[in-house]
Formats: structure tokens, sequence, C-alpha cells
């Protein structure tokens, strides 16, 4: 089997993986954070858990660009870039200010998180790096790499932003949730996982590449089972939770 043909077949299976967590999340909330439970095995600290599996996706990129034989192209760099501001803040700053990272983490959460990290970089920057049409430097003032550059810093504020937002409600120890209040949160159950949709289909805007819209639709089918549990939790535990919040989605979901 060649690369290409193997590369192929990846990418297929990263949009089947997609619809199968879609499916499998609407049904079985993933057992991590405020839906920790019995019964999946050995644990870890969720910080270790998140500099672990996350770094994976931050090195790996870097990774597909040495082996690739664009490394000085500056659409590549730019990619880089842009990959690196995403994931060294979620691998190696976000778990660190997280409240209550002591708590644990399935490590089998943690293990499938890795091998998806694996694979996703290895699907885009092979993609980008070396089995992709090559981009001179005229497409980075393309308008899908202007709009998808400018999506995504915009998704990754909301993100960050929100997740101040999170850390605020807790001080040092603490552990006790609590309701959120201001930006989107006053819209929307998960603004941070919002903020994380509009990066990952920006990307797939700015990279316009199947590898790009695989991973964009593999963090929706992820992240909105997950907004809408998230908001059964918060109704079903506080009272006087505001019931015209949506999910994820304003006015939507």
């Amino acid at each position: 089997m060649t690369e290409l043909a193997f590369y192929r077949a990846a990418l297929v299976g990263m949009f089947v993986c997609a619809a199968v967590t879609a499916v499998a999340l609407a049904r079985i909330t993933a057992p991590y954070g405020r839906h920790l439970r019995r019964g999946f095995g050995a644990a870890m600290p969720s910080t270790a858990g998140w500099v672990v599996m996350e770094a994976v996706a931050a090195l790996g990129m870097p990774a597909m660009l040495l082996l690739g034989d664009r490394i000085a192209d500056p659409v590549s760099i730019a990619f880089l870039a842009m990959w690196e501001l995403h994931y060294l803040h979620r691998a190696f700053v976000f778990p660190f200010r997280r409240r209550g990272g002591a708590k644990p983490m399935p490590i089998s959460v943690g293990a499938i998180a890795i091998v998806f990290n694996a694979w996703n970089a290895y699907l885009n920057g092979r993609w980008l790096f070396a089995l992709g049409p090559v981009r001179d430097a005229s497409w980075l003032a393309d308008p899908r790499f202007v709009a998808g550059a400018a999506l995504f810093l915009v998704g990754m504020a909301i993100n960050v932003h929100s997740d101040n937002v999170l850390v605020g409600l807790r001080g040092p120890g603490e552990l006790e949730y609590r309701v959120p209040h201001g930006g989107l949160h006053r819209l929307v159950t998960m603004p941070n996982y919002l903020g994380e949709l509009v990066e990952w289909f920006a990307w797939a805007l700015a990279t316009w590449s199947l590898a790009g819209l695989a991973f964009a639709v593999f963090t929706a089918a992820n992240l909105a089972p997950r907004a809408v549990a998230n908001r059964r939790w918060y109704l079903a535990r506080f009272p006087d939770y505001p019931k015209e919040r949506r999910a994820l989605i304003p006015f939507v979901l």
C-alpha cells in the first residue's frame, strides 16, 4: 500500500469515527470532569492527562513539517503557527490554570485522546507539508486564508476568555461548581466549546483541505453532545440556572 492510499483510508476513517462518536456520545457522556464516575478503569491526575494528550498534537505537527519537504515554505510556517497557537496553550498553559487539576481522569480517556491527536496531526500535517498541493506565498492573501485566519483568532479569543471566566469562579483549592456569568456565558452553557468549533472550522477554511474539514466535523461530533449534557447537568444541579441559555450555539442549540 502506498502512503497516499493509506492516507486516504485514514482520512475516510476520521469522518466515519466522527459519525460513530456523535452517536455514542449522544447516548453515553464521556466520564471526566463533572461527569466523572466509576467503571472506566484506572485513573490519573487530570492535569497530567491534559498535558500528555495535548502535547501529542503540539509536537506532532512540527514533526510532520520536519518530515516533509516544505520546511522553509512561508505558507507552511503560517499553518504551523496557527496550529501551535492553539495547542501550545492547550498543552502547556491551560492545564495549569484549571482549578481542581488533581481530580482523576480515566487513563482510557487520555489514551483515546492521544490516539486521536496523533491521527489528526498526521492527517493535517502530512497533507499540508507533503501530500497536498504546494501553495506559494500568494495563498496568504487568498480570501479563504485571510477569512480563516481571522476567524481562527476570534474563535481562540472566545475559547480563552470563556476559560478565564470559569477559572475565576473558584479560589485556590476550591472544587465546587458554580454558575458562570459574563461574556458568551450569558447566551450558551459552553462558549469555550463554541470558540473551539469556530477555530477548527476556520482552520478548514484557511487550509482548504478535507483533513481540516474532518477535524472540524470530529470536533463538532465530540463537543456538541457534551455541551448538551453539560447544560442538562447545570439545569439539574442549579434550580436558578438560566433556562434561556442554549447549550452551544446561541438561540439554536
